[in-house]
């Protein structure tokens, strides 16, 4: 269905995605080797939950046996600000200024999966952001998107690597798109070179030795020798940061819940150490920073005072 291929893609620019493409699904051995290997690793840390579905993850089937055909699409969040934008002292990761992105993209996404229904009413859909037993950067590059840069995330040779993704799987075929072959991270070695933590090995992350993920996904006391948080409080940007594709190909994101709040940006210091619950409720309303919980937030407030 070439016609509907294209409209499809045209309709997810003008929804408001910056990225878009069509792959067939089949079982990725190499992305599934890769996870088994990943887990076995313990590299994954705590979070369980993608042990528990890491058959669905590795075939894409066993989540969605109808699947004919994924619309990967890519969503651009760069406010234009950086860490010394906040007057605080603390860092947080800068998709975490603005609203929820799990809501926002996700509702694009059926915005377009409604649009494929006004033509195949027929057509059974499913829409994926980041929660989902998909792994969104195999099927983003497969789809042509970008490829899996060494720091691990999706890059882009238009906006670099800060997009969210999504998908969009489909039970009826499409025209499919073909794979970005190329890794242009070439013998750069920024991302690794930067991480404080040396979580990062080429095209690896571990999980435990991650800023983010221990200021956001890690429950309790932080880890005897990873207390050190390097003065971040939720997530972390380094890896991305320092990325010479994001240096020169960043650009400004047009969405407005993607800016960042006022009280992210104003507030001091001594605001951050006195924020009680009832704050922390007010000014992360809708806000992905609910993830760490405010007990988790203050703990990584209170590790960065130590």
């Amino acid at each position: 269905m070439p016609n509907l291929s294209l409209s499809i893609k045209e309709k997810a620019l003008e929804i408001g995605f910056q990225k878009v493409g069509i792959t067939k699904p089949i079982v990725d051995e190499k992305s599934r080797k890769a996870l088994e290997s990943w887990l076995n690793d313990d590299y994954h840390a705590t979070m369980e939950w993608i042990v528990r579905r890491k058959d669905e993850r590795g075939n894409i089937f066993e989540y969605f046996p109808e699947v004919q055909s994924i619309v990967s699409f890519g969503i651009n969040y760069f406010s234009g600000h950086n860490q010394n934008d906040l007057n605080g002292g603390y860092k947080l990761s800068n998709y975490a200024w603005g609203d929820d992105y799990h809501d926002y993209v996700k509702s694009k996404g059926f915005q377009l999966l409604q649009y494929i229904k006004e033509k195949i009413p027929s057509v059974k859909g499913i829409v994926c952001v980041d929660t989902s037993p998909v792994m969104e950067k195999p099927l983003a590059q497969k789809a042509g998107l970008g490829w899996q840069g060494k720091h691990t995330n999706l890059i882009t040779r238009d906006f670099g690597s800060w997009l969210f993704l999504g998908e969009l799987l489909l039970d009826i075929p499409l025209e499919y798109d073909s794979p970005f072959s190329e890794d242009l991270c070439g013998s750069c070695t920024a991302c690794i070179d930067s991480c404080p933590t040396q979580a990062l090995d080429a095209y690896i992350l571990d999980a435990r030795k991650c800023i983010s993920y221990l200021s956001i996904e890690h429950r309790g006391e932080l880890p005897n020798n990873q207390k050190d948080l390097h003065g971040w409080i939720y997530g972390c940007d380094i890896c991305q940061e320092v990325c010479p594709w994001n240096q020169k190909f960043s650009v400004v994101t047009k969405e407005s819940p993607f800016q960042p709040r006022e009280n992210i940006f104003n507030w001091r210091k001594e605001d951050w150490n006195q924020m009680d619950e009832d704050g922390f409720r007010t000014l992360f309303k809708k806000s992905p920073v609910k993830r760490t919980k405010f007990i988790g937030i203050k703990r990584n407030i209170n590790q960065n005072n130590s």
